[in-house]
């Protein structure tokens, strides 16, 4: 029995060993790569020209970081530095990869020190894909309510409300437009490069449509519509060497006034006497008309101007008042522009305003 018990133990004691060579434990093997990452500094990234005409960069990124990560290449284990983000800093985007931006970047604001960097898709929005979230729909710069400029309240909450609208309100809303629908009248036509209106077969010259000489330089007009209400025929004055343009509102027997116009597309609401307008300020933002129109003298009289710095209109045309105090519109975020074929996001808005300001 003896015997026995020693043999078993001494097998046991074998299979033990054969388990664990030269009878010790070992530990797992490590199998973590372990990787660093060089910091990089500005000496890494190469100099590029800097950009001098804003209207040949591809897109423009934007983020909303305390700072951001240049890379050396477009590879998430290259060499890479912290940037604060300053304000005034411009990313020019370039190129597009699986996870990254090729950026043009001009240190310390000076274009000819500027560097070619890769920044994280995650840390950046491009100006085609940006949207009306965290944007401050109420922030103005001025406004001018019944003659009286403000440049001090920045809010448009004491004249009404704004508020980001889905498309499918902004579709159904349009089915209760009231704004006046401007028709072609058959009288007014091209003749070579002047709008004529014809009445009982005689021709009265409009206006030059082109090459006309002014001290603003070259204008050109073009023909918009008739206004029933008004009684007038509406042009788009176009200035060739200027971003500006105007609607002016025209009576062939009398010429045009300067009494009436706006700087953008006219929304007249014929039931309360109003011409109103929304247009693309050329500094910053949008600008948002209310103005009350006098039929005995076809003048106006401006009642509510406010520049919004928030969001920039779309198509003008496409704003339209549902009643006295409501109008919807297509805008952008300010800072918004389409991109090697890619359109920016559209987004609606719905402008209340305060029925007793009027």
């Amino acid at each position: 029995m003896k015997n026995c018990s020693r043999i078993l133990l001494a097998l046991s004691m074998v299979v033990f060993s054969s388990c664990y060579p030269d009878g010790k434990k070992t530990e797992p093997a490590q199998t973590k790569k372990q990787t660093t990452k060089k910091t990089a500094t500005l000496a890494d990234f190469k100099k590029i020209k800097g950009v001098d005409n804003v209207q040949e960069v591809p897109f423009q990124l934007f983020t909303k970081s305390d700072s951001v990560r240049f890379f050396v290449a477009p590879d998430k284990d290259a060499a890479f530095m912290k940037i604060p983000y300053g304000k005034l800093d411009n990313y020019y985007g370039f190129e597009e990869f699986d996870d990254f931006y090729s950026i043009h970047y001009s240190i310390e604001n000076n274009i000819s020190n500027s560097i070619e960097a890769f920044v994280l898709k995650s840390e950046f929005t491009p100006s085609f894909d940006l949207t009306l979230k965290g944007v401050n729909l109420y922030e103005i710069r001025s406004s001018t309510y019944m003659d009286k400029a403000d440049f001090k309240d920045k809010s448009f909450a004491r004249f009404g409300t704004v508020e980001e609208v889905t498309r499918d309100e902004y579709n159904a809303a349009l089915q209760s437009k009231v704004d006046e629908v401007f028709t072609k009248n058959p009288d007014v036509k091209l003749k070579g490069n002047n709008w004529i209106s014809e009445e009982n077969g005689q021709e009265q010259k409009i206006q030059q449509y082109e090459n006309l000489e002014t001290e603003d330089g070259l204008l050109s007009y073009r023909y918009i519509g008739h206004s029933n209400f008004l009684g007038l025929e509406i042009f788009r004055e176009e200035s060739i060497d200027a971003s500006n343009s105007y609607y002016v509102f025209y009576n062939p027997k009398e010429g045009f006034s300067m009494d009436l116009l706006t700087s953008g597309y006219p929304h007249i609401v014929p039931s309360i006497n109003r011409v109103s307008s929304v247009s693309n300020n050329n500094d910053v933002g949008s600008d948002f008309l209310v103005a009350q129109y006098l039929p005995e003298s076809k003048k106006q009289i401006n009642q509510l101007y406010v520049n919004f710095t928030g969001f920039k209109f779309g198509d003008e045309r496409k704003a339209f008042w549902i009643n006295h105090d409501t109008l919807y519109a297509e805008v952008y975020p300010t800072n918004s522009a389409p991109a090697n074929g890619k359109k920016q996001r559209p987004a609606f808005i719905k402008i209340q305003l305060k029925s007793s300001i009027f």
